[in-house]
């Protein structure tokens, strides 16, 4: 009789695993009991120059999973890479690739970090709408940020702007760091390169004074469809640059999406998705969309898709 009663104990066992199982469906009948690549609920990180395209990249994913939710911390780059460090992120949107120190250390946790080229993009500099030099050779812009120029009067003495005011969206911000070592600046940037808060405030501050020259990401400033844009556009003259080894500004090319593919203009940087998820899940999912579906938000942003082909045609006047 003892098979008969530890054949009743497992029945029994059963049968209150199915009535817990029923109780939990009829408590919430749209709980997902577990996550993929298209459903599921986490946070990433998106380095805040970035904003704009992850919005409109996150709409329109969630718009097509609708058991996804993706939350986005928008931060400095270096306030997005602590969080994808200490496990508070599941991936993140920057234009830094983790260093070897960082793929060891996560890999010592058993985590083998993927890093996805999802977009270029350009860093643009923006001049107040009444400064009459909205050319610059690029050994000018990098002698802004190593002290030796520090009057617009110097690059034209027939501007009347005054002293030279450089803004950014962050001291912790990409843009920093890439003029860092783009231009391979070891000490401190000069005393006047100030920081905002994000942005959109670089442009405002550039809109209200006359002798500053803001550095914006190119997705703020390329969206012809966007409001927000068109605005900005209204405010403020988008810098264009020599190449970096023509010392006499032969050519000036603006961060268009031409220049930026054909690396015609000097300062394009790349985008990255990085991915800690040891399995196949919502971050996982979320970037393969960006590669591919995701690319045409990219170009409608005013960068360059990294996997879709671009065509550029070359047009000329009769």
């Amino acid at each position: 009789m003892k098979w008969k009663t530890n054949r009743l104990a497992f029945a029994g066992l059963a049968v209150l695993l199915v009535a817990l199982l029923l109780a939990t469906c009829k408590r919430d009948p749209n709980k997902v009991l577990d996550e993929t690549a298209t459903r599921g609920n986490i946070k990433i990180g998106v380095d805040e120059s970035f904003t704009l395209l992850a919005e409109a990249e996150l709409y329109v994913f969630h718009s097509i999973y609708q058991h996804a939710q993706i939350t986005p911390l928008y931060k400095p780059e270096l306030d997005v890479r602590d969080d994808f460090m200490n496990d508070s992120v599941r991936m993140m949107i920057t234009t830094r690739k983790l260093t070897d120190e960082e793929v060891e250390f996560l890999k010592a946790k058993l985590i083998n970090p993927r890093t996805t080229t999802i977009a270029y993009d350009g860093l643009a500099f923006v001049v107040n709408s009444r400064n009459r030099d909205s050319m610059l050779i690029y050994n000018d812009l990098k002698d802004i940020f190593k002290g030796r120029i520090r009057n617009w009067n110097q690059i034209n003495p027939s501007n009347k702007a005054g002293k030279i005011a450089v803004v950014f969206d962050n001291n912790k911000s990409s843009s920093v760091r890439y003029i860092r070592e783009k231009f391979e600046i070891q000490d401190s940037l000069p005393s006047y390169c100030l920081a905002a808060n994000n942005n959109e405030e670089v442009i405002n501050f550039v809109e209200r004074n006359v002798n500053a020259l803001g550095v914006v990401a190119v997705n703020w400033i390329s969206d012809k469809d966007d409001s927000l844009t068109n605005g900005f556009l209204n405010q403020v003259r988008v810098v264009g640059l020599s190449q970096e080894f023509d010392t006499e500004g032969t050519y000036f090319y603006k961060p268009y999406q031409a220049y930026i593919a054909d690396k015609s203009y000097p300062l394009v940087r790349e985008v990255y998705a990085i991915n800690r998820e040891t399995f196949t899940g919502l971050g996982s999912g979320f970037i393969k969309y960006m590669s591919i579906e995701g690319q045409r938000i990219v170009l409608k942003m005013g960068m360059v898709p990294a996997t879709m082909p671009v065509r550029l045609v070359r047009t000329h006047s009769e």
